[in-house]
């Protein structure tokens, strides 16, 4: 699958998400995607991956062969994106 069509079939599942997908291995079978969306808000980690599994449908049953998936609300994304200091602290 391309990763474009992967993108575009979550984005349009998931309202206002950022999404971000890497084929792992140039085969278009293995993929790491980041999803950021306010709609995970107040949702468990399980509720967001099966949002992103219903998203994607028939496409794990078929040319996607494994798929890691990051699902963040925007601020835990920005959260991710704080750079840490290696003493404990973060730095923005």
């Amino acid at each position: 699958m391309d990763k474009a069509v992967l993108e575009q079939l979550i984005s349009d599942s998931i309202p206002d998400s950022d999404v971000c997908a890497v084929d792992l291995q140039g085969t278009g079978d293995h993929f790491e995607v980041t999803v950021v969306s306010p709609g995970f808000e107040g949702r468990s980690l399980v509720q967001r991956h099966r949002m992103i599994y219903e998203a994607i449908g028939e496409a794990m049953r078929g040319p996607i062969h494994a798929m890691t998936i990051k699902a963040l609300t925007p601020d835990q994304f920005q959260g991710d994106m704080v750079e840490p200091t290696g003493d404990g602290d973060r730095r923005d």
